[in-house]
């Protein structure tokens, strides 16, 4: 199993940033399943946006 994570991080003290987003980090990760035959994204079915992600956490609140 492989996992990609690829993540976007911003320093709490980056004045060239909004304050709103200072400190923060997102990062998505997928989970991949390789094998001779090739790969197999497992977590390809899960969404990858705000929107998606909101509504994801919404439905299972």
């Amino acid at each position: 199993m492989q996992a990609v994570e690829p993540g976007l991080y911003f320093h709490a003290h980056d004045r060239t940033l909004p304050p709103e987003l200072r400190g923060i980090g997102v990062r998505i990760e997928d989970d991949l399943l390789v094998t001779a035959g090739g790969a197999e994204n497992l977590s390809a079915a899960l969404p990858i946006d705000a929107s998606g992600l909101e509504n994801w956490s919404k439905e299972r609140a």
